[in-house]
């Protein structure tokens, strides 16, 4: 079985939830311009609670795995998560076909990769400095959608094409900047965390391999975009490239690193 084994019928079960939920996500993903707005609202909420119901069944039962195609899973809700919260605020962001779309393909992924089964010997911190490092995976990936529907409401500008409904321009370029801070803290805690848990576990507190490279180089990135930012005002293609190449290179850290040893190694290390 290619889920977490718990059961013959809790299998079945996480099959099932994770199909309906994919297909749930489907519907506003494909037919984003024929439903109205209040069934694409419907049809995203119960996406979202039926998303919430697979990764609890998958990462809370009594053999939980965890692995790349999981963390995009658990990034994909997060998102989700906090586009609920933001167009309570803002009506007028338009981004739930990309959403639905992000959806459907992370829980079919983890459908597929569920990764390694954790090991019961683990250290009590270990779900902190997950839960620190995928909550910064979820805001950045926050970050970046509003910074592709800055640069195309930009684009828009400079074509002189007729407005489409959505956030103003500046408006999205503080959201993307407020994503991009709160991920920057995030990954810096998470980045301590490792530390400590290293330190914890009886293990040398920093460990250079590519997870942790990669990791240090998205900071480093990110740190430069806030800098550019706050002390030579960075702003349009130049700061959206650099939150591309810090964002690229976070996703390379753990989810790159564990689809190398999953999938092109074939091998199910925790």
């Amino acid at each position: 079985m290619i889920l977490p084994i718990t059961g013959a019928s809790a299998s079945l079960a996480i099959l099932l939830l994770t199909l309906a939920t994919a297909a749930a996500y489907a519907v506003p993903a494909a037919l984003a311009k024929r439903l109205s707005s209040r069934a694409t609202r419907g049809a995203l909420v119960l996406a979202w609670v039926l998303h919430l119901a697979v990764l609890a069944g998958s990462l809370l039962g009594d053999r939980p795995r965890f692995g790349f195609g999981p963390a995009l899973s658990v990034t994909a809700w997060l998102v989700l998560t906090v586009y609920a919260i933001e167009q309570q605020m803002f009506p007028q962001l338009q981004a739930r076909w990309a959403v639905a779309g992000l959806g459907t393909a992370t829980v079919l992924l983890a459908l597929l990769f569920p990764g390694a089964q954790l090991h019961a010997s683990a250290s009590p911190m270990l779900p902190l400095h997950w839960a620190l490092g995928i909550s910064s995976y979820g805001l950045f990936a926050a970050a970046v959608v509003h910074a592709w529907l800055m640069m195309r409401a930009e684009r828009q500008i400079r074509q002189a094409a007729e407005p489409q409904p959505g956030l103003p321009l500046l408006t999205l370029e503080r959201l993307t900047f407020r994503f991009a801070t709160g991920g920057f803290v995030l990954l810096s805690a998470t980045l301590l965390a490792g530390v400590v848990f290293g330190e914890a576990a009886g293990g040398p507190g920093w460990r250079w391999d590519h997870k942790t490279s990669f990791s240090v180089l998205a900071w480093l990135a990110f740190a430069t975009l806030l800098i550019g930012r706050a002390r030579f005002g960075w702003r349009g293609r130049r700061a959206v490239r650099m939150l591309y190449v810090g964002s690229l290179l976070l996703l390379l850290a753990y989810v790159g690193s564990r689809f190398v040893l999953e999938v092109v190694l074939n091998r199910g290390m925790a």
